[in-house]
């Protein structure tokens, strides 16, 4: 959890420029979705206070490293984003844990990309001068922060991340039991 949450606050600080996107884009956006995959796969095995405390862990050895090799201030709106959607990924994933199979990661992964995104861009951007972008939309044009468009774009990745990620989370079921199997297992091994 620590390594993606640190890559990602690396790599946020660059611009995405393939295909010019780099008004769009950042580097982090395709790292940072798979704390995420992280945080549901550990909730779905161990339930959600384990989950929890490999959320404060990773959120402690992240901020440390990240004040190290990042701005102070994309460390500090991380932290900040990265403990409030992670936490709300928690609740709703163990909300929905006996639904069907894709709902809880799908959902919570969701609803922690949008709080992650708007507390991130908005804490680590907002006011730091980095310039407006003009963005083509059909006929009209419309000019706003760059940093608006990261989080836009951002955004984007980190819901088709979410997408695309039901494909292990599925395989990874097969491997890793749902929290009420795993304790029935253990239940009925103790009565043995």
């Amino acid at each position: 959890m620590a390594a993606v949450v640190l890559a990602s606050n690396v790599l946020v600080q660059y611009p995405f420029t393939p295909l010019g996107l780099q008004d769009v884009l950042t580097w982090g956006a395709f790292t940072y979705p798979w704390a995420f995959f992280v945080t549901d796969l550990t909730n779905r095995r161990f339930g959600p206070i384990m989950a929890r405390r490999v959320v404060y862990v990773g959120f402690a050895l992240a901020v440390a490293l990240s004040v190290m090799l990042a701005a102070p201030r994309i460390a500090l709106a991380s932290g900040c984003a990265f403990l409030l959607a992670q936490l709300l990924d928690v609740v709703v994933f163990d909300r929905l844990r006996h639904q069907a199979w894709w709902r809880p990661p799908l959902v919570s992964s969701v609803l922690g990309s949008l709080l992650d995104t708007a507390v991130f861009f908005s804490l680590a951007f907002a006011g730091a001068g980095l310039g407006t972008a003009v963005y083509n939309i059909g006929s009209h044009t419309i000019e706003m922060p760059v940093w608006i468009g990261w989080a836009f774009g951002d955004l984007v990745v980190k819901l088709l991340v979410a997408l695309v990620m039901l494909l292990p989370f599925r395989a990874l079921r097969r491997i890793i039991p749902p929290l009420e199997t795993a304790h029935a297992r253990r239940d009925l091994a103790g009565s043995r």
